[in-house]
Parts: C-alpha cells; structure tokens; sequence
C-alpha cells in the first residue's frame, strides 16, 4: 500500500510540476500533505469523542445530552490538546479546502487555511509557508494536486492505528524528501541527508535518551531517525530534548513540520540563523550531537568570530568552515557527550591554513574517537568522498586511541548513480565500535584473533583492510592524517590451498607456454640475422 501511495503521488506530482523547480513545488506538495495529516488526525479525534460521548461505559459519557450539547464540546479544544492533536479551525480543514479546490482562488484559501491552523496552534506559529497564493502554477492545477492529497488517508481511530498513521505519512514524507533531493541535484543536500547515513550516525552514537542536537538540521532527518532508533530499542517518543538551528528559511519550516507531524516535540530556535554568527542554543550542552553541515563552505566567516571561545584548538581557516563544525560541535557537547560528523574526506588529511594544527590538537587533546571511510555515490548533490567523524568531549574507555573504519566497500548500489548501506552493514558497523569501546585491551595480534568480525557484547578485535585501534603516538607518526586506509592494511586473503595450486597451476602452464613460444620468436629471429650475415 505504501509504496503504491509513494509512487502513485511522485508520478502525478511530478506531471503537475510544470516549470515549476523542484526548489519550490516540494514545499507545495510536502505543505498540503502537512495540512491533510493534521486535519485527518483531528476529524479522527473527533470522531472519537463522537463515540464516547455516547458510551455509557466511557468516562467521557454525556448523559442526556442533545446534538447541541455534543457539537458545543466537539469543538472545545482542550480534548484535542489533550492528546497532542492539532486543532483545526472549520475552515481550514481538508473538506473544506477540497469542495474549494476547483475554485480560481484556492491558493489564497490555503494561505488563509495555514494562518488560521498557526493562530491556534503557537508551536507552528511562523511555520507553515503560507506561498500557495502566488504558486505559478498553470490554471487548474494547484485544484489537482488538493484532489490528489485527498487520496491519502490518515484518519484511524485506535492508539495502534493512529502510530500507523504517523508512519504512513512518515514514510511519504521521507520518499518526498528523497525525490525532490534526487530532482534538485546539488541544491537538494542542503535539506536531504541519505537515510543510510543518518541510521549509520544514529546507530553508532546510540542516543537513548538526553539532548539530541542539529546545528545544521536541514529538514530534521537526524531526529526522526534518533526517535525511531529509541523506540525500537524499547524507549519512547520523548526519551530525548529535540534542538536544532538551520538558516534557510523555507527548510527550517520543512524541518519543523516533519517534527510536527510526527508528535515530536523540539526546539529549532527563534528564528533561521546562521548557527556561527547567531547560535540559537548559546548555552546548550548536549548529549548527542549529529550533523551533516554543508561541505567545504568558503563563505562561512565574519568578522565578529575573531576570538570566540569555540575555536579551543585554533581559528578555523577563513575559507573552509569544516573546522569551524567540529569546533562548534565539541563546544556543545556535554562532558559525557558524543558527536557524530558527515564531512568531506579532505578534513581527514588537510593541512592548508592550520586545519593541519587544529587536527594535530584534536587528536592530542583525545577528542577523536573513531573516524570511518564512507564508499562513493552515497549523496544526491554531491560526488564529493566523504567520511564519518565521531568526536566526545572526555573519553572514558579507550584514552590515547582511535578507531578506524575502511567502509568503502560495503555499500550496495540501488541505481546507477546512486549507493547506500544495507541494514546488515550499519549493524556490523555498530556493533564493531560498541565492540571496541566496551574493551579497554589492546588491539590483539593476527595469531589472537578467533572471529571473523566484531559482534556486539564481543571482545574487538583488528581485521585487516576493515578496522584497526590505533595509538595516537603512531597518528603523530603519519602526521596526524586521520584517513582509515592508511591504518587499516589491505584486507586478509582467505587460506584456499586447492583453489592457490589450481591457479599456480594454470599459471605455470601458461608461464610455460609463453616461454617456450618466447624460444621459438628468438630461434626465427636468430636464423633470420644469420642469413643477413650477422654472427651470434
């Protein structure tokens, strides 16, 4: 059902788009499936009441009451708050909007239907993206797209139905996201983070619970996979303190709309700002940090930045603020806390304008904890290599090491242009760091080693070519450079001594072959000087 309802949407969406660029239909199309999801849960509710209202088994019964009196507490808001649906005014929900789709101002009657949701609902106030009166769409079309929204249905009733629900539009709004990044090519990165690398992120940092931070949160990933990651390890919705701080306007509504819609409760600040100049979590110290912040950004810098306490290890340099991120990142974590970094390979190796210094005090000051290789082709908008950082403000297990991760390649291509990790992967990923820092051992030996890979609760153990614990005494040998293959040695040859003596065998016949056809070119060419008169 789910992925009819995914294809079926992104095949007509994409024929209404027209000339529109993809920049700007997603927020129409993600704006209306918004809209339709928090009118169906509140018709669900109110159904609901309806129900109750009149069982004389439920706490809520009215008895005696006429329709009157139940159309007076249908509309009292505090039922719907009560179990944390939005209220909907009349006029801006979805039936209403549908039996108007046809009509040449349906796009005002949704900007006016967003204003009326925000003033009764202070959590979104600023939120929605009230641009659908000057959509430029071709006459007609803005009423199709509301015809197709309609199609998709939220309103169930029960606890487990009403979960689905969320799910269901979850999972639309992930494809949605992941379509349009696909569509927008480079622009679509700075709001879409692959999902396999936000579950890798999640998976290894574990966050059961505490303060999740995103200083570049684009359109909120990161959360709803923390989220996902808590409750299927037997936590709940609410287990950890949602803050996060994007600068584009347009995306920092995306991000708290997809919060929204799943009953996540976050802060992303006042406003969009830009998280160097204007941090809108000055005084945050969080558990977890996870973040997917822009590569290589050249335009990072003003001049207030001068001196800041974040730049504990060195002023990043003016033209790349990928130093600036880690800093920035280190300096909101909690003693206890961890990070976790997408970032361009070229940060695991640079030494142009002291981001070289700035990783050798990294490293010395024990802030690094595990660096991981990530293969090619994982992003939409970039075919840039990355890499994985994993960062905590005090170490506890495993001081004066780091642990390297050569994934480059474990990734499965899904279509020509694009690679992700399998579940299998991620898991073995995790299950190799949670090996590695629950055993303060030394790495052991080739002639100690008695599994094949790490599992969780095992003893680490080095594999070549794949992970390897290192001291920072032999990082300071290779120049503080933090590139896993470096570290890591070339993956083990598995013992196969009948397969070796078949191909040793082939091998030599055909070794024997060329020289004897090698003995045959130089007996010709012999005869063939000789006959010139040439002597040997």
């Amino acid at each position: 059902m789910i992925e009819d309802i995914k294809k079926t949407l992104w095949a007509t969406a994409d024929k209404l788009r027209a000339n529109m660029d993809a920049a700007e239909y997603k927020h129409i199309v993600l704006g209306l499936i918004f809209v339709k999801y928090i009118s169906d849960t509140f018709q669900t509710r109110r159904a609901e009441l309806t129900r109750k209202f009149a069982d004389s088994q439920d706490d809520y019964y009215l008895d005696d009451a006429d329709q009157d009196l139940i159309n007076e507490e249908l509309e009292d808001r505090d039922y719907y708050k009560e179990v944390n649906v939005f209220w909907v005014p009349e006029a801006a929900r979805w039936e209403s909007l549908r039996a108007q789709a046809k009509q040449a101002d349906i796009g005002k009657r949704i900007d006016d239907a967003l204003s009326l949701i925000e003033a009764e609902n202070p959590k979104l106030k600023g939120i929605l993206d009230k641009r659908y009166a000057r959509v430029q769409l071709p006459d007609g079309k803005l009423g199709e797209l509301v015809d197709l929204v309609s199609q998709i249905g939220f309103g169930e009733s029960t606890d487990t139905a009403k979960n689905h629900a969320r799910d269901l539009l979850g999972q639309v709004y992930e494809y949605f996201l992941g379509q349009f990044a696909s569509a927008e090519g480079k622009r679509g990165g700075q709001f879409y983070t692959p999902a396999s690398i936000v579950k890798t992120l999640v998976a290894v940092l574990a966050p059961h619970h505490g303060q999740v931070y995103d200083p570049c949160c684009g359109s909120g990933g990161m959360f709803v996979q923390s989220e996902k990651f808590i409750e299927a390890h037997g936590g709940k919705l609410g287990d950890v303190s949602i803050y996060g701080q994007e600068a584009n306007p347009t995306t920092w509504r995306l991000a708290a709309m997809n919060l929204a819609i799943r009953g996540i409760d976050f802060n992303l600040g006042k406003e969009p700002a830009d998280t160097f100049v204007r941090d809108q979590h000055p005084d945050l110290r969080a558990d977890f940090v996870l973040a997917n912040p822009p590569f290589n950004i050249s335009d990072w810098w003003h001049g207030s930045l001068e001196g800041d306490p974040r730049w504990i290890y060195g002023t990043p340099p003016l033209g790349n603020a990928n130093y600036a991120w880690l800093q920035h990142m280190l300096h909101h974590l909690k003693p206890a806390g961890r990070a976790g970094i997408v970032l361009a390979n070229g940060s695991m190796s640079s030494s142009q304008n002291s981001e070289g210094d700035i990783r050798r005090a990294m490293v010395d000051a024990d802030k690094v904890e595990v660096m991981i290789a990530l293969p090619g082709q994982l992003f939409f908008n970039t075919q840039i290599p990355a890499c994985l950082w994993f960062l905590v403000k005090e170490k506890r297990t495993r001081q004066g090491e780091v642990l390297f991760i050569d994934a480059r390649k474990l990734g499965s291509m899904i279509s020509r242009v694009q690679c992700e990790f399998t579940d299998e992967v991620i898991e073995r990923i995790a299950n190799t760091v949670a090996a590695w820092r629950g055993s303060t051992s030394s790495p052991r030996t080739d002639e100690e080693i008695v599994r094949p890979e790490p599992v969780e609760g095992g003893i680490y153990q080095d594999i070549p070519g794949y992970c390897r614990s290192v001291t920072l005494a032999e990082i300071a040998e290779h120049g503080h450079v933090l590139t896993p293959g470096r570290y890591v040695g070339a993956e083990a040859v598995e013992d196969d001594d009948e397969g070796f003596a078949e191909k040793m065998q082939k091998l030599t016949e055909t070794l024997g072959e060329q020289m004897a056809k090698g003995a045959e070119l130089d007996q010709l060419i012999r005869q063939k000087l000789g006959g010139l008169g040439y002597e040997f």
